[in-house]
């Protein structure tokens, strides 16, 4: 088991705001928050990322995000949320224990969205190709 912040938080050996609490999952307030109300979920069975993550914890960190986000939203008189993971340092995971942001957004001036590019003429069939033949 990896000795993360997270890890610490969940057995209450640094002090966390904690928002929610089950036996899989922990959630409390990102201690750097983007915005104010920026709530992590995270399972309490050590995962790195999605890439290593089993099913159950996975399912159970998604039900309590579906549970609280909207506890989230209206917490902070928002209108919205942005449920973002990132997995892997090239994804900008900075913290290498799986967790799911929830970020409270009022109106859409308060982030931009990633830059749309085309693709390459005739690429996207190759690349689909390519996913395709991974998965098996």
């Amino acid at each position: 088991m990896e000795d993360t912040i997270f890890m610490k938080i969940i057995r209450r050996e640094i002090p966390a705001d904690i928002v929610y609490e089950d036996e899989d999952t922990l959630a409390f307030l990102d201690a750097k928050p983007v915005v104010p109300g920026h709530t992590l979920v995270v399972p309490k069975k050590y995962a790195q990322n999605i890439f290593d993550i089993d099913d159950a914890s996975l399912a159970a960190i998604m039900h309590t995000v579906r549970k609280i986000a909207p506890a989230v939203r209206d917490a902070v008189g928002a209108h919205g949320v942005h449920i973002n993971s990132n997995h892997g340092a090239a994804a900008g995971q900075i913290i290498f224990h799986m967790h799911v942001h929830i970020i409270p957004r009022h109106d859409r001036s308060e982030f931009s969205f990633w830059p749309q590019k085309e693709y390459p003429a005739n690429s996207a069939a190759g690349i689909a190709e390519n996913i395709r033949h991974a998965l098996v």
